[in-house]
């Protein structure tokens, strides 16, 4: 239709009133791009095809962060620097020409640097260490009923609206609001909820960069009890059928029990008290861990570098963090199968308990986890998206990206199970005893498990360079997201030279300060605090019904659906449109409800 009549436009134009033109443009018309006057036609040929071609190029006519475009105020297309309507035919209008000092947005070199920042920034440490001990703790495979039920309901379709969103408005989270300005503050909570994951997320990464350090010794320093660090009560070999009062062989324990001893095995010494070294609560910060200081000023070095030089970069680097960490899932499972007490494990992991389905917290759990995992609410899918080409099939991205999260999450379960089964085998003791989550999990039981293997130095280094890997992507895709919302901030009249460069170091920087008070003795309090509150399952929630509310019932869900459609070519199955309107909001308000009565209350 456009090609058609780009060919005969100043007919076309002349020819066709107000509203018929209303009618053939639905999408140009609501951000007053033609009827500026209801001037009758366009003066020449020239402009009529500038304005087609300019919309086909552009797809939407509403300003990103770069100023690229009109504005949603009703600023014409061309209408103020004299290359409107107006102007001498053959000079190109505004939307075809770069406005000087007005820097090209960046877009991924391929479609598959889009992809894989997608897939390492979404899938991270919680696919590994949460959502296998949820699925054990609520009923096993039953646990993928609501599982799956709050995915295709609330899941994926805020990971599809955020990208889209993304994608069509060609900017980060803040302005992608500019399509109901009044609800801006959706960008800007997004943008503190990121910082703040940002600031916290990265202290796991700079445990698993000491850990991984210390896995070079031929003798593990967790596999023995003659450190400085280890407890009166340390041993090193635990066998619970021996364990009867406190008792091992002709060792005497006091009046411990077996689960005290158990606890007082060496993993669990070096992790509370040489890399926390927790102090008494957290009014008593007590000294700085200089050991881990540094490794968390190797790990902002890390994170820096990758970002810095923006997409171009990052594109590049998550071929390597996003695929590496499934080459070690592999590994380990290989290695995992063949230990003795590898099939309880996994059994354990999946075995169904159907009366869980009737337990408010098991959906709980559910909803959190797929809204965690997904990375919805932190506003880094947005900024991802708004590199892509406007014409990219985001509709199939999405969905191939939530298939490749939940699948490695279920994946990783046999993993960690099949190491579990092994160590509680090793141990005498019952899984559920060992089965731990978070830095539990990484910390504590894994390092065990590796001092019972053959050469456990080698497993040692592997697993833990995988969580630092698996860690690394979603930390510095998070630092992108961040960056890209606050230089859309300022418009390309603002541009000068490094700004980029410069945004990320005041970034990492502010972020390495806050970081300060978490290598300290009581760091770890501190750390609880950040995790529990920033990105808890109520703010990603009460983020996620916002967004649904906004897009559907403000800025109009049928609206959108042409937005979409303008940009990939069809429309989505209407099952989208009824879940931003309808399905989700509910679902996530019940939630949160859920979560608030069952957590606060």
């Amino acid at each position: 239709f456009v090609i058609e009549r780009a060919q005969r436009p100043a007919e076309f134009f002349a020819s066709t009133p107000v509203s018929s033109l209303r009618d053939t443009f639905p999408c140009a018309l609501k951000f007053g791009v033609f009827l500026w006057g209801q001037k009758p036609a366009f003066e020449t040929d020239c402009c009529a095809v500038n304005v087609v071609l300019g919309e086909e190029k552009k797809g939407h006519l509403i300003p990103n962060g770069n100023g690229h475009q009109a504005g949603v105020n009703g600023s014409l297309i061309g209408g103020t620097d004299g290359a409107g309507c107006g102007a001498t035919p053959g000079t190109m209008s505004s939307v075809e020409k770069p406005v000087p000092g007005y820097p090209e947005r960046e877009q991924w070199t391929r479609q598959m640097d889009f992809i894989m920042s997608c897939v390492g920034f979404a899938v991270g440490l919680g696919n590994v260490w949460r959502f296998p001990y949820l699925c054990y703790k609520n009923g096993g495979g039953v646990f993928l009923i609501p599982y799956l039920i709050i995915g295709v309901v609330g899941g994926i379709p805020i990971f599809f609206l955020e990208i889209a969103l993304g994608q069509f408005m060609k900017a980060g989270s803040i302005n992608v609001w500019n399509i109901a300005p009044l609800f801006k503050g959706l960008g800007y909570a997004s943008m503190v909820i990121v910082f703040f994951c940002n600031t916290y997320y990265i202290m796991v990464l700079a445990w698993a960069f000491y850990y991984f350090i210390k896995s070079f010794n031929a003798t593990l320093p967790w596999s023995t009890c003659d450190n400085p660090w280890n407890t009166p009560s340390c041993i090193e070999i635990f066998h619970h059928e021996d364990c009867l009062n406190g008792t091992i062989g002709n060792t005497t324990y006091g009046n411990m029990t077996c689960e005290e001893l158990f606890y007082s095995m060496p993993p669990y010494s070096p992790y509370r008290n040489k890399v926390l070294n927790i102090s008494q609560g957290l009014d008593y910060p007590g000294s700085i861990n200089w050991e881990l200081l540094l490794c968390l000023a190797a790990v902002w070095v890390m994170v820096y570098f990758c970002v810095w030089k923006g997409v171009k970069s990052t594109g590049k680097i998550v071929y390597f963090t996003a695929t590496f960490p499934y080459v070690v899932l592999i590994i380990l499972l290989v290695r995992g199968v063949t230990l003795p007490g590898a099939y309880d494990g996994i059994m354990y992991y999946i075995k169904p308990d159907w009366s869980k389905l009737g337990e408010a917290q098991v959906w709980i759990d559910a909803g959190t986890q797929i809204f965690f995992s997904y990375a919805i609410g932190l506003g880094a899918l947005t900024a991802l998206g708004s590199y892509n080409r406007f014409n990219n099939d985001c509709y199939k991205d999405a969905f191939m990206l939530a298939l490749i999260n939940s699948g490695t999450s279920f994946f990783a379960g046999f993993v960690v199970f099949a190491i579990l089964g092994f160590m509680a085998n090793e141990q005498g003791v019952d899984i559920s005893q060992v089965a731990e989550t978070g830095p539990g999990l990484a910390f504590i039981a894994y390092p065990k498990a590796v001092t019972l293997m053959p050469m456990p130095p080698v497993w040692a280094a592997l697993f833990f360079f995988m969580l630092l890997v698996l860690g690394l992507d979603s930390q510095f895709v998070g630092v992108e997201g961040f960056v890209t919302g606050i230089l859309d901030l300022f418009p390309g009249k603002y541009y000068m030279r490094y700004k980029r460069e410069i945004s990320v170091a005041i970034c990492c920087l502010m972020c390495f300060i806050i970081d300060l008070s978490m290598v300290t003795q009581g760091g770890m309090y501190v750390f609880q605090l950040f995790d529990y509150y920033s990105a808890s399952g109520m703010t990603l929630l009460w983020q996620a019904f916002w967004e649904c509310i906004v897009v559907s019932w403000v800025y109009g869900a049928d609206r959108f659906m042409d937005d979409i459609a303008r940009m990939i070519g069809y429309r989505p199955f209407p099952w989208m449109k009824w879940c931003w309107s309808f399905i989700t909001p509910c679902v996530c308000m019940v939630s949160d409800v859920q979560y608030y009565t069952h957590t606060v209350v």
